[in-house]
C-alpha cells in the first residue's frame, strides 16, 4: 500500500477543503470524488452514489430492489457475504454454474426458459471472489441479450476489475448496456482495504431511491474517507498504486501456482488472470472440513468451497495470495500438502 501517497492525499484534502471533510456532507457521497467517479465512468453525475465501502452499496441496492420471495440469480460459486445478504431479504435464490469464462450463459437461459422471472442477476464479472474467473466479452454481450429479453437488471459487482496483471481488459456490461446493468465498484482494493469507499452507478431514479436508504442509515457517507480517495486519485497516485499492487499480485500468483503444481499435484484450479484468489478442486471425496482442521493445526488458512455454494463444494476451496509473501506462499502450501496427505491417508486407513 502507497502510505506516502496517503498521507500526501490526507494533507492536500485537509488543506484544500477543511470544511468538505468536516461537515457531514450530503448521502450521495463527497461531491469532488462523486464527479471524478462520473467522468471515468462517461456517465452523469446524477447516476453515482458513494458509499462506504462496495457492500454498502450492494446492500443498499438489495434494499432497494430485492423483498421476500423475488428471485435472484447468483453464480456457483459465489461471494459468501451475497449470499448470506441475499438469504436474509428471504430472496429466492437461484445458482447458476460458473466456467473459467465466467456465468454459464446456457445454463442461465433454460432456467429462464423453463419460466424462473429473476428480478436480479448478479453477477463478479473480473477475477470473481472466489474463482478468480473473468466473464468472457461474448458472454456478457449474451448476458445483457437474456436480461433486455427477460426484464431483469444486471448487477455488475465489479471490486477488482482494477486488478489486472495479465491480458487485456474487457469492457464493462454497464458502458455496453446502462439501460439494464447497475455498475459497483470499491476503492478498497485498489488505494487500501481500511479506507473503506465504494460506489455505484445506476439509472438516475434508482440512485434516488438508494439516496433515500442512505440519507436513513448514515445522513452522509465518511467524507474525510472520500476527500482523501479523491485527491489520491486525481494527483495521479492511484495509477502508480495500481501497478505496484498488480506487479505484486502478478509475482505471488506465479508462485501460487507453481507450488501447488509441485506440492499438490492432485488439486486442479486456472491461473488467475488478476485478482486476490484463487479456487482449488481436489478429488471427489476429499474430506475438506478434515483438511481445514489439518491445514489449521499446521497455521495455514483457506476457505472451504462450501461456504460460497447453497450446496456442494465439498471438495473445493479458496486461497487467497494477496496478503502473502512469495516465501509465504512456498511455505503454506508446503504444510496444505501435508495436510492434504494425513486427510487422504486417514480416509485410506478407515
Amino acid at each position: 500500500m502507497d502510505v506516502e501517497g496517503l498521507r500526501a492525499a490526507a494533507a492536500a484534502a485537509f488543506e484544500s477543503d477543511p470544511g468538505g471533510l468536516t461537515g457531514y456532507g450530503t448521502a450521495v457521497g463527497y461531491p469532488p470524488l462523486r464527479e471524478w467517479i462520473a467522468r471515468r465512468h462517461g456517465v452523469p453525475v446524477e447516476r453515482v452514489i458513494v458509499t462506504n465501502g462496495s457492500m454498502q452499496a450492494d446492500a443498499f441496492l438489495f434494499d432497494a430492489l430485492v423483498a421476500e420471495g423475488v428471485t435472484v440469480v447468483v453464480e456457483r460459486p459465489t461471494y459468501d457475504r451475497t449470499l448470506l445478504s441475499l438469504r436474509k431479504r428471504g430472496a429466492d435464490v437461484r445458482a447458476v454454474g460458473l466456467e473459467p469464462d465466467g456465468l454459464d450463459v446456457d445454463e442461465l437461459e433454460r432456467l429462464l426458459e423453463s419460466g424462473a422471472r429473476p428480478a436480479l442477476a448478479h453477477i463478479i464479472p473480473n477475477f470473481q471472489n472466489p474463482a478468480g474467473y473473468t466473464l468472457s466479452d461474448a458472454k456478457r454481450r449474451r448476458l445483457i441479450e437474456l436480461a433486455r429479453r427477460h426484464r431483469f437488471t444486471i448487477f455488475e459487482d465489479d471490486p477488482y476489475v482494477a486488478l489486472r496483471f495479465e491480458g487485456e481488459p474487457l469492457e464493462t456490461m454497464v458502458s455496453i448496456a446502462p439501460d439494464v446493468v447497475v455498475y459497483a465498484s470499491s476503492f478498497s482494493k485498489t488505494v487500501c482495504p481500511g479506507i473503506r469507499v465504494g460506489y455505484l452507478v445506476a439509472p438516475e431514479a434508482l440512485i434516488e431511491r438508494v439516496t433515500a436508504l442512505a440519507v436513513g442509515a448514515y445522513i452522509s457517507p465518511n467524507m474525510v474517507a472520500q476527500g482523501i480517495v479523491h485527491r489520491f486519485c486525481t494527483s495521479g497516485a492511484i495509477d502508480r498504486s495500481i501497478e505496484t499492487v498488480c506487479r505484486a499480485l502478478r509475482e505471488r500468483a506465479r508462485v501460487l501456482c507453481e507450488a501447488l503444481a509441485e506440492a499438490l499435484p492432485d488439486a486442479r484450479f486456472v491461473a488467475p488472470q488478476g485478482g486476490y484468489f484463487l479456487w482449488v478442486d481436489l478429488p471427489d471425496g476429499t474430506d475438506v472440513d478434515a483438511l481445514f482442521r489439518a491445514a489449521a493445526a499446521r497455521g495455514v488458512q483457506f476457505v472451504k468451497g462450501s461456504d460460497f455454494l447453497l450446496d456442494g463444494g465439498g471438495s473445493s476451496l479458496r486461497l487467497a495470495y494477496s496478503g502473502v509473501t512469495t516465501a509465504e506462499i512456498r511455505e503454506g502450501v508446503g504444510r496444505l500438502a501435508d495436510a492434504y496427505r494425513e486427510v487422504a491417508q486417514a480416509v485410506r486407513a478407515a
